[in-house]
């Protein structure tokens, strides 16, 4: 699976961000897909899934403010980001799995794109 993101940048807090994830290699309705972000000297960290079903899970830092979805006619996955904060200045990572449900631990994934910066000014 070929993952590619698209769609950072330099965003104002309290602004809105949409990031891309463009899929090759494999159908896309049965990857099992998340972002994640890394901030400078720390580990990644998840911010939300979606199974192959299409149901989305959030972690608690980001509920209510981003939004997972695929688009299954341009396989591509979205992360869209409301109310930027700027402690969600990070290099966001789109990840896969073709399996099933889904997974915040990142070892769960065995694809990986190479990451889009988000920079937040306030």
């Amino acid at each position: 699976v070929q993952l590619v993101e698209s769609g950072g940048g330099s965003v104002q807090a309290g602004g809105a961000l949409r990031l891309s994830c463009a899929a090759s290699g494999h159908p896309f309705s049965q990857l099992a897909m998340a972002w994640f972000r890394q901030f400078p000297g720390k580990k990644r960290e998840a911010v939300a899934c979606i199974t192959e079903t299409g149901n989305p899970k959030y972690m608690t830092s980001v509920q209510g403010r981003v939004t997972i979805s695929p688009d299954y006619a341009e396989n591509t996955l979205y992360l869209q980001m409301n109310n930027v904060l700027p402690e969600d200045a990070a290099m966001y990572y789109c990840a896969a799995h073709a399996s099933h449900g889904c997974s915040f631990h990142e070892d769960w994934y065995l694809n990986w794109g190479r990451g889009t910066q988000v920079t937040v000014s306030s």
